[in-house]
C-alpha cells in the first residue's frame, strides 16, 4: 500500500543513497588546517625541547646525589674514607663512588645523559680533571662545594647539588634568576 507519506518516503531515500555528494574538505580549507598545525609546531617544538633538556638535568641531578649519598653511607657502614668522584670524559659526565684508596681511573664509572655537561659553577675539588667530595668513617664531609649541570644544547636551566657542611649535609637546587656570589644555582 502506497500513501503519499510512504511515497515521499521512499523518494528521499532513494535521494540520500544514490546522490553521490562531494562531502571532503576543499583545498582552501585544507591549506588553512596545515598552516595553523605549521604554526602550532613552530610554538610547541622550542616548548617541547626545553621540557626535554630540563628532564635530563633533573634525572642527572638525581643520579649526582645519589651518588654521593651512596659514598656517605659507604664510608659510614665500612669506617673507611669513601669518595663520589666526577668527571668529563669524550664529552660525557660521568660518576663513580669508591673508597680513596682505589684510584679513580680504576673505579666503576657510570655516565650521566649526553646531553648533560659540568657547568662553570662546578666548585668541588678537582684533582686531573676528576671533581671529587670525600666521606670520612663517619659521613662527614672532608671538603664542601657543587656540582653543577647544564644543557649542552643551551638555555637558562641548571640543576646543582650541593655539599654544604662538614656534617656531609647535602641540598639540591636550580637556577635562579639573579645571581648570588656569580652563581645562579643555589
Amino acid at each position: 500500500m502506497n500513501t503519499p507519506v510512504h511515497f515521499l518516503y521512499l523518494l528521499n531515500t532513494k535521494y540520500l543513497f544514490n546522490n553521490r555528494s562531494n562531502s571532503g574538505f576543499t583545498l582552501p580549507e585544507m591549506l588553512v588546517v596545515i598552516v595553523l598545525v605549521g604554526i602550532l609546531a613552530t610554538q610547541g617544538i622550542p616548548n617541547w625541547l626545553a621540557f626535554v633538556n630540563t628532564q635530563h638535568l633533573n634525572t642527572a641531578r638525581s643520579e649526582v646525589h645519589l651518588a654521593m649519598r651512596q659514598a656517605q653511607r659507604q664510608a659510614t657502614k665500612e669506617k673507611l674514607t669513601w669518595q663520589a668522584s666526577f668527571r668529563e670524559q669524550n664529552g660525557i659526565v660521568q660518576w663513580a663512588v669508591h673508597p680513596t684508596t682505589v684510584n679513580p681511573s680504576a673505579a666503576n664509572w657510570n655516565n650521566l645523559h649526553s646531553n648533560v655537561r659540568l657547568d662553570a659553577e662546578t666548585t668541588l675539588q678537582a684533582s686531573n680533571d676528576i671533581h671529587k667530595v670525600e666521606f670520612d668513617y663517619r659521613g662527614n664531609a672532608k671538603n664542601l662545594g657543587r656540582i653543577t649541570l647544564s644543557s649542552k644544547s643551551g638555555g637558562k636551566a641548571k640543576r646543582c647539588v650541593i655539599v654544604s657542611t662538614i656534617l656531609g649535609e647535602m641540598r639540591t637546587a636550580k637556577e635562579h634568576t639573579t645571581a648570588k656570589d656569580d652563581n645562579y644555582c643555589y
